[in-house]
């Protein structure tokens, strides 16, 4: 079992940064594949990010390449997502998701971004 709980959401304006986090509990971390999703109001989840287990493949979808940046602390259990230069397009829930080795998906209960114009 893993948990995943993220933070560092709020209220930005426009061309604002924030970096959130994301948690997770266990001792499997290091060897799961950690991805960043979104959700806006009215929208179906989105992909945003994933890291491999190492950090060293990362991808990004094509509305965030440039702006945002995912990375890994195993040694903290906690993945993060820098997010610079944010638009008012990227207001959503932002939840962690962790794939394990065995095929196991878990998800974070997500955290609040908010970017005004």
């Amino acid at each position: 079992q893993v948990q995943l709980v993220e933070s560092g959401g709020g209220l930005v304006q426009a061309g604002g940064s924030l970096r959130l986090s994301c948690k997770a509990s266990g001792p499997t971390f290091s060897t799961a594949v950690m991805g960043w999703f979104r959700q806006a109001p009215g929208k179906e989840r989105e992909f945003v990010a994933r890291i491999d287990r190492s950090g060293g493949t990362i991808g990004y979808t094509d509305a965030v390449k440039g702006r945002f940046t995912i990375s890994r602390d195993n040694a903290k259990n906690t993945v993060y997502l820098q997010m610079n230069n944010l638009k008012p397009e990227d207001t959503a829930v932002y939840s962690c998701n962790a794939r394990l080795s065995g095929g196991n998906t878990y998800w974070g209960q997500g955290t609040q971004v908010t970017v005004s114009s």
